[in-house]
């Protein structure tokens, strides 16, 4: 064998033993954060991040989308912003080990729960849930943003949700056995993605997604004042299926609590011939989550490049 296949097979195998190791030890974390009540391991996640995250490089992304989307605001704002996404971000870190655990609604007594809804919202969700049609439904970084999945499988609603596998093999299959217990069918981004949903949409299941990453090859919108590219998917979804848009958004309370916002119907853009304007229809829906950001921008995530 030639020295260059040699080294090759090398980098390889130390690879999958380095992810394989990853793994094993991010499941023991996972196992024994588990252990602590949910609410202590929020709090404690949430004064770690504040501390630690400003010594991260995301750290100056965060700063610069920030003062760049709020000229008005005084760098000691931005600042403060920017330590309630990291607290923000720690607690969903916590919050991801325990998603079985953070949906204790009850119809009769909702202020009770961790996560509130309202009879008014509650009366949208039973709209959308009975309607009988299928349904694209997209949601933003925003606080938990994990939580609508899951309370959409805890009320038995045909839901599906569009996900990124994790890289390493163990963790990724930890997600799927926990998460398909309590948030309905996962569909993995991949080449037979569009075909998955295809099959969810035609047997009238509801698809969750997140749209508000920036996407290369998608179309250009403004965000913020400024040009970026978003994933047309959702679009181009509801253009073949000639199905109902919805947004969804999580509100992060005090006390570890939770409550969320469904959006009327969202008509698709056409143009003269009655075709979905794919960019128009994403400019609507990305209007929708910039004011769901501005409105708790400590809650969204600021510390990736949604500017390129």
């Amino acid at each position: 064998m030639a020295l260059g296949g040699l080294k090759q097979r090398l980098r390889r195998g130390l690879k999958a033993t380095g992810n394989a190791v990853s793994g094993a030890l991010a499941i023991g974390v996972i196992n024994l954060m588990r252990l602590v009540p949910p609410d202590a391991m929020e709090n404690a996640a949430g004064r770690l991040m504040r501390r630690i995250g400003p010594l991260f490089k995301e750290h100056k992304i965060g700063r610069a989308n920030l003062t760049a989307a709020f000229p008005e605001k005084s760098p000691q704002d931005i600042e403060e912003i920017l330590l309630g996404v990291w607290d923000n971000l720690g607690r969903v870190g916590a919050e991801f080990t325990q998603l079985d655990r953070l949906i204790d609604f009850d119809l009769d007594h909702p202020e009770r729960g961790r996560l509130h809804i309202g009879p008014e919202l509650y009366a949208a969700f039973q709209r959308l849930a009975n309607d009988g049609k299928p349904a694209l439904v997209f949601t933003a970084h925003l606080a938990n943003w994990e939580l609508p999945a899951v309370f959409a499988a805890s009320q038995k609603l045909d839901s599906a949700a569009l996900y990124r596998r994790p890289n390493i093999a163990a963790i990724d299959r930890w997600v799927r056995k926990t998460r398909a217990a309590s948030m309905g069918e996962l569909i993995a981004t991949g080449l037979d993605a569009p075909v998955r949903i295809a099959d969810a949409l035609k047997r009238g299941s509801h698809i969750g997604m997140l749209v508000d990453q920036y996407y290369v090859r998608g179309v250009e919108v403004t965000f913020f004042g400024r040009k970026t590219n978003a994933n047309p998917l959702i679009a181009r979804l509801a253009q073949h299926f000639d199905c109902p848009i919805h947004g969804v958004r999580v509100i992060r309370l005090p006390g570890n609590r939770f409550t969320a916002d469904l959006t009327e119907e969202i008509k698709p853009v056409r143009d003269a011939q009655g075709n979905v304007d794919i960019a128009a229809t994403m400019q609507v829906i990305t209007t929708i989550m910039e004011g769901w950001i501005r409105e708790h921008p400590e809650q969204w995530l600021w510390l990736h490049r949604r500017w390129r």
